[in-house]
């Protein structure tokens, strides 16, 4: 998702951080949703500088940091990775938008830069 550098990251749901450091050199926030069975939905986030530790409670729209600069990937804009899964297998994470938000337009993903579409 296209975004500016520093504008906050905020969680989708209520739920506990799991983790926020660096991974392969960018910021990464994790939170296991509160309520979503166990395994519970894990949401990730990322570039992001957290305002959060690992253990914190956080309630759906804290802000858990913000964007980080643009860091290449992006045509050279900032923009926010924003991942869902249980255990192992990875979500469409639009499946926890609310349904009016999904009716405001078309979602798009960002393309991986040098890699063809078929």
């Amino acid at each position: 998702m296209a975004g500016a550098a520093g504008v906050p990251v905020r969680t989708i749901a209520e739920g506990t951080v799991t983790f926020a450091g660096q991974v392969a050199g960018r910021g990464v926030v994790a939170v296991d949703l509160k309520g979503t069975g166990d395994p519970p939905v894990r949401t990730t986030y990322e570039p992001v500088t957290a305002q959060v530790r690992k253990g914190d409670e956080v309630r759906a729209g804290q802000r858990l940091g913000v964007l980080q600069p643009p860091g290449g990937h992006c045509g050279g804009a900032s923009c926010l990775h924003w991942g869902a899964r249980i255990g192992e297998e990875y979500l469409d994470p639009r499946l926890l938008l609310p349904p009016w938000l999904l009716r405001r337009g078309a979602s798009r993903l960002l393309p991986v830069w040098g890699v063809e579409v078929e």
